[in-house]
């Protein structure tokens, strides 16, 4: 295996850790524990899950031919309570994570050596993976923490339980 391929094998297996990770914390909880805040200026997780996915679909799409920062995002609202439903939540997730899996899926090797824009600042593309993992690991971070606050005593903890 050359070195682009075992980076781009690193990068997929590392996105699909994070993602596990939130949807075992999703599975933990009840439908109106997406919308649990410990303050009035904290995102609850269906923020973080609507601003995840709307990150991922602006990014993702016509990835290496297109500024990241797509005219029809509207980031502001994704950080607003928009009022989802479970289900809704969750396709807003899939197609986030359909869309950075499908650009995964066709990157060349030559392609990491390119250069793709994010807000109008060319980056490399390897550069913008390791930012997007970056980014969406913090996120996942925040879920995983909320779902620990919600569930309390109750949470089933997703790495290694503490021996007692």
């Amino acid at each position: 295996m050359n070195l682009a391929d075992a980076y781009l094998n690193s990068i997929r297996s590392r996105f699909q850790m994070y993602r596990e990770l939130a949807e075992k914390t999703f599975e933990q909880l009840n439908d109106e524990d997406f919308y649990y805040r410990p303050d009035p200026e904290s995102n609850n997780i269906a923020i973080l899950i609507q601003h995840m996915a709307g990150n991922l679909r602006s990014r993702f799409t016509d990835f290496l031919h297109s500024d990241g920062e797509k005219p029809w995002r509207n980031r502001d609202k994704e950080f607003e309570d928009q009022h989802l439903d479970r289900n809704q939540l969750m396709h807003l997730w899939q197609q986030g994570w359909s869309c950075l899996y499908d650009a995964l899926e066709v990157l060349s090797e030559q392609d990491l050596t390119r250069h793709v824009t994010i807000r109008h600042e060319p980056i490399s593309v390897i550069d913008a993976l390791n930012r997007q993992l970056a980014h969406h690991a913090y996120h996942v971070g925040q879920i995983v923490y909320l779902g620990k606050m919600i569930r309390k005593n109750r949470w089933k903890s997703l790495s290694i339980p503490k021996k007692n």
